[in-house]
């Protein structure tokens, strides 16, 4: 299982691969009474990709055993307890990934030379990771957090803890005592060096920054670099270098959503713009014309608009999932389609686009 998906993460996952990349896709539920079936599906599923692998002569008898242990291996490692939206399974020559994602997926099984991604890639776009600092004068801690969840960083530096050295009896003689933590030069060493520390992490991968701390912590932080200053939000409160990931969770949840709030009103500002000048499309068959062409700069859905359509040439008209040609993650189709062009996605909550048939658009050109 892997924590969280990131765009580097997302851009592995889409190379080529040796034939064959086997992808399983299929939804999952998170409470009872529904998710008994998951077990049950993920064997079917698992079993029907068996038996694509043995029965297709383009594989290779050494690639058929590789690939039969690769999903063996994938599968003992799902926990359908603790799932979420959707499950993909991926196994390839040399390889098995599984990702739990907050999303719903159709389920498949799709042999091929890539792994299928787009319902990752939609999952993703629609529930960005935050960065989460938590900051002491003797210990800074780096979490991932979205909407469910908040998970400790092991790496990137993180975390950083203070040595502190024996105190001088001669200094503290003539200085008349211990100086304030966040006056003392090793504190800002310190803090310096979280700065820095950060900078990486968020030039390799850059996400909304919460910055935590007792204000004297806030202040130092901000003096001695720059990092701290360009964040999304500082939030005074002291104890999260030591605390676990649920109250980090708590305190940061509504700078979040304040967050979120914001980022939907500026962005129905910038479709008000684009109707003035031209520049905007509405409803699915609009939308999926123009991210045919490459022409939209910004995609506009609502978090839980699904359509099932099939093409008929000229239009995508509705249509059942078990009709031939039937695509039913269209929409997740439309927003992969967005990203591979640069498109910026927007997700915001349902019935903010009911004037729109709840996907829009502004154009490039």
């Amino acid at each position: 299982m892997h924590p969280s998906l990131n765009p580097a993460v997302l851009a592995g996952l889409r190379r080529p691969r040796p034939y064959p990349a086997v992808s399983i896709l299929m939804p999952t539920h998170r409470r009872e009474p529904d998710n008994a079936q998951d077990p049950i599906r993920l064997r079917n599923l698992v079993a029907e990709a068996k038996e694509r692998v043995q029965a297709d002569p383009a594989v290779s008898r050494a690639d058929r055993i590789d690939v039969l242990e690769q999903l063996d291996r994938a599968v003992a490692e799902v926990d359908l307890v603790h799932c979420e939206d959707g499950l993909a399974v991926f196994a390839a020559p040399g390889e098995h990934q599984v990702w739990i994602f907050d999303r719903t997926a159709p389920a498949r099984v799709v042999l091929s030379d890539t792994f299928l991604t787009r319902n990752l890639v939609s999952a993703q776009a629609a529930q960005p990771p935050s960065w989460v600092l938590a900051v002491a004068a003797d210990r800074v801690v780096l979490w991932s957090a979205d909407r469910e969840r908040a998970v400790e960083e092991h790496g990137h530096g993180f975390p950083l803890e203070r040595v502190y050295d024996e105190p001088d009896p001669e200094r503290l003689e003539r200085t008349g005592g211990a100086p304030s933590t966040f006056r003392e030069e090793a504190t800002r060493t310190f803090l310096r060096q979280a700065d820095a520390e950060l900078g990486k992490v968020l030039a390799a991968d850059p996400r909304p920054l919460y910055v935590v701390g007792e204000a004297p912590a806030l202040a130092l932080l901000d003096a001695v670099g720059t990092i701290a200053q360009k964040a999304t939000a500082q939030i005074q409160h002291g104890g999260l270098a030591q605390a676990g990931a649920e109250a980090v969770h708590q305190v940061v949840a509504p700078a979040v959503r304040a967050h979120a709030e914001r980022q939907v009103a500026d962005t129905l500002a910038r479709l008000d713009k684009a109707r003035g000048r031209q520049e905007f499309v509405a409803g699915l068959d609009e939308v999926w014309q123009a991210v045919g062409t490459g022409r939209i700069a910004l995609l506009v859905v609502e978090e839980n608009y699904r359509r099932t359509v099939r093409d008929d040439g000229e239009h995508l008209v509705d249509a059942e999932a078990e009709e031939p040609g039937a695509r039913e993650d269209i929409v997740d189709e439309v927003i992969e389609r967005g990203l591979d062009t640069d498109a910026e996605i927007v997700f915001v909550p349902d019935g903010t686009l009911a004037d729109a048939r709840r996907i829009a658009a502004v154009l490039r050109y």
